[in-house]
């Protein structure tokens, strides 16, 4: 009877080899420094100094091509130019 063997790979991909479980195993074993762990933020950055909202605006056709035509003349995105624009017209920073 042969014995069966799992593959296992991280999230990326990369298969791991029965050393590189054995090397993650010993360092789980020795513990981990909890604080840094904690300090390691998730998700989109902050855009101010709060977790920003999402606001849904109707375009019409004519401006929603001029607002994507000036972020990709910008080299940015659609919302960073509409955010810029309503910090203009609201003069604020």
């Amino acid at each position: 009877m042969t014995e069966s063997t799992t593959n296992y790979r991280t999230k990326t991909g990369k298969a791991l080899t029965d050393s590189d479980i054995e090397s993650l195993a010993d360092e789980a074993e020795r513990g981990y420094e909890v604080e840094p762990l904690k300090a390691r933020r998730r998700g989109r950055p902050m855009i101010g100094d709060a977790p920003a909202e999402v606001v849904p605006v109707r375009l019409d056709p004519v401006l929603k091509e001029a607002v994507a035509a000036r972020a990709a003349a910008d080299e940015t995105t659609t919302s960073e130019i509409i955010r810029e624009a309503l910090r203009r017209f609201l003069e604020v920073a």
